[in-house]
């Protein structure tokens, strides 16, 4: 996802974006909305993400782009009434019974034209088995219908720098936990699919203090013409609101 100037090449060239599981807590929440926090507690997140056409190294305008991810406990809204502290075996779109109809820390948003989308969050806590992350979804639409839109080019997750994730998990939202935070060697999806190239640019708002919370920033290259099978059309109908 890195830029790769090449002197034979005078626009820049990225990486395609390696494509990682959805996971069981997906759903097709149509919340079209920058903030997506609702309140929930937690070291506030500027997100700013960036998707560019592969191929080309052209941002990708009017995209839609769907984040979600666990709240400071660990805990995915829909979900909440899952321990977070157990690990669970399952990962395939729809092999938890949702428990609630909480939406927070879910959202979408259209890319501008140049091809950036912005969250207001939270830092992600963690749940059993893996290491923090935001899962990300990116749909080609054609104009703003996105309700009617079933088409998703890639699915993936995005990870966090070592350093900053164990400042964050020392702040009082996030301490007291049952299960023990993995790292992101220590993380098979991490490892095993790519996640060294997903990984955010997080720095600081304040200078003194991270109360203030944190900016994180990532450019990704997509496929425009791929079809991801990690989300499939029929999933939209299944998992909404």
């Amino acid at each position: 996802m890195d830029r790769d100037f090449s002197a034979s090449s005078p626009q820049p060239v990225y990486q395609l974006a390696p494509e990682q599981i959805a996971g069981p807590y997906f759903r097709n929440a149509k919340l079209l909305r920058r903030n997506i926090s609702e309140g929930a507690e937690g070291l506030p997140l500027l997100l700013r993400l960036t998707i560019v056409d592969a191929m080309t190294g052209e941002p990708v305008s009017g995209a839609l782009v769907d984040i979600w991810h666990c709240n400071a406990r660990g805990a995915y809204s829909g979900w909440s009434r899952i321990n977070p502290d157990l690990e669970v075996s399952v990962e395939a779109i729809g092999s938890i019974p949702r428990t609630d109809d909480d939406t927070y820390l879910r959202g979408s948003q259209f890319c501008d034209h140049k091809g950036r989308v912005r969250f207001t969050t939270i830092y992600p806590g963690f749940y059993a088995g893996r290491a923090l992350h935001i899962h990300v979804a990116v749909r080609i639409v054609s104009g703003h219908e996105y309700l009617e839109e079933r088409n998703v080019a890639w699915v993936g997750q995005l990870y966090f720098p070592e350093v900053v994730s164990r400042s964050v998990l020392n702040a009082k939202a996030y301490r007291g936990r049952a299960s023990t935070v993995l790292n992101n060697a220590q993380d098979s999806f991490y490892a095993g699919q790519g996640g060294e190239n997903s990984t955010l640019t997080v720095w600081p708002v304040g200078r003194d203090s991270h109360e203030d919370g944190f900016f994180g920033h990532l450019t990704i290259g997509i496929d425009t013409f791929a079809v991801s099978s990690q989300i499939k059309p029929e999933d939209f109908d299944k998992y909404t609101v």
